[in-house]
């Protein structure tokens, strides 16, 4: 009889019929069908069950069908949207098809001209968030708001909130799967925290025994390498360093940089950019004064502080610029070009981090007389995702995207990504990018704008 059970499975033709029994509800459907899921997949364990009695399984009926039509057709049906992504994802996991959900439920290639705002992530208590951070390979994202942690998986579902001994929270970077390490302008040190079991780790500080100016010395920017945390210190005598600190042992590598004074030139850089490609570390500086902006560009080579290049303004670049220094900075990685935003102008520029100079600068103009930016660009940020540059000026939000086989000046169109209702939200404090979406968040509005492009958006050839 065995023998006989053993043959029939063998025999099974992938267009074979079998029948489920999900939480009560017939289902019928291929064993091809149930196979698509992957070979560790229960549905797929369960095709090579033998008999003809439909196998019962203690599970949704209704999400069950929005999986199996999943199977069949590769995408999800519209009976989909009556569930939360989490919904989908929990059940998924127990048949074993967690990346098929995750591939149909994950946002397409973000592409900033067809973004529009899809949701906005409020936490439950001090909504205003001060700071955030986005994991480029999945979308998750960490806040901070308040002295409070919160943590948002792939699927923006709330994981944790960790309360911190900080009473702000003004950096703050994901090292780690389950760690962020956080930084605060009231509060001296850089802090550790597991957010998976809501503990602390462990803080590091800035001191030197034979300096008595070094003291409460505040994190102001952190980035990090696959082996290192590289943050920015400033005390209050205006004495600035960037520590690196290694993240195995969590004790300090090194001092890349020391300055000293109040000079832009010497300010502590407000933003760390690490380049993988190069091993070098980027920070940039920006002030605001009674004569307008000021600020520098620095590359370090992390290994034994020498600086590579720098650039200050004003007081570089074109002669016809002269006054016109940057209001914010960014650095496209997996391009190896630098962007600048000018604050009187607004103009955009653009320079190759493997050709740096004197004047390395590419002016990116406008040549759409409708869509020219008119005016200075006080309140502008800067954010360099995916080959793209976002700007956001005061609360409108852009997008300037490469050109392809182009050159020069116009290798760089320039698009709206927000409405006009959009832009009258706030002003825009922060851009980042993680996954295939983009965060923003406002001055003085809770939450954190989620964006992300449409499977239905592109052109139509007709």
């Amino acid at each position: 009889m065995e023998n006989e059970i053993s043959k029939s499975t063998a025999n099974a033709l992938p267009n074979d019929r079998i029948k489920l029994n999900v939480g009560g509800k017939l289902f019928e459907t291929t064993i091809s069908t149930l196979q698509s899921g992957g070979p560790d997949s229960l549905l797929s364990t369960l095709s090579t069950r033998p008999g003809h009695d439909p196998i019962f399984i203690d599970r949704d009926p209704e999400i069950f069908s929005v999986l199996l039509s999943l199977l069949r057709s590769n995408r999800l049906p519209s009976t989909a949207r009556g569930f939360s992504k989490q919904e989908l994802a929990d059940e998924a996991l127990y048949y074993g098809i967690d990346s098929r959900i995750r591939d149909a439920i994950s946002p397409p290639p973000l592409s900033g001209i067809d973004a529009s705002i899809v949701s906005t992530i409020c936490p439950a208590s001090d909504g205003l968030v001060s700071s955030f951070t986005a994991a480029a390979d999945d979308g998750s994202v960490c806040t901070a708001h308040g002295g409070q942690i919160s943590f948002y998986d792939h699927n923006l579902t709330h994981i944790s909130t960790v309360r911190t001994h900080l009473e702000d929270i003004t950096s703050i970077r994901h090292v780690w799967p389950d760690v962020a390490v956080v930084g605060s302008e009231s509060a001296a040190g850089i802090h550790f925290y597991n957010f998976s079991t809501a503990r602390y780790i462990e803080s590091i500080h800035w001191t030197d025994s034979t300096d008595p100016r070094i003291y409460k010395a505040r994190v102001s920017s952190i980035a990090d390498s696959s082996s290192q945390i590289f943050a920015s210190f400033d005390c209050p005598h205006r004495e600035n360093c960037i520590l690196s600190i290694d993240k195995l042992t969590l004790q300090i590598s090194s001092e890349i940089t020391r300055q000293s004074g109040s000079a832009s030139k010497n300010t502590v850089p407000g933003k760390l950019t690490w380049l993988p490609e190069t091993g070098a570390l980027i920070g940039s500086a920006v002030t605001c004064g009674a004569f307008g902006y000021s600020g520098y560009i620095r590359m370090w080579d992390p290994r034994n502080g020498e600086v590579i290049w720098e650039t200050s303004e004003p007081g570089s670049g074109r002669s016809s610029r002269f006054g016109d220094s940057f209001a914010d900075v960014d650095v496209d990685v997996g391009g190896l070009t630098l962007f600048k935003v000018c604050s009187k102008s607004g103009d955009l520029a653009v320079a190759d981090l493997r050709k740096l100079g004197d004047d390395p600068w590419i002016y990116i103009n406008e040549k759409n007389p409708s869509m020219r930016f008119i005016g200075g660009a006080s309140n502008s940020v800067l954010h360099c995702y995916k080959s793209q540059v976002f700007v956001g000026r005061d609360g409108s939000l852009e997008v300037w995207s490469k050109e392809n086989n182009v050159v020069g000046e116009g290798l760089y169109r320039r698009n709206f990504v927000d409405k006009v209702e959009d832009s009258k939200r706030g002003v825009i404090r922060k851009i980042e990018g993680g996954g295939d979406r983009l965060f923003v968040s406002r001055e003085n509005v809770e939450g954190i704008e989620v964006w992300e492009s449409s499977y239905f958006s592109g052109a139509i050839l007709v």
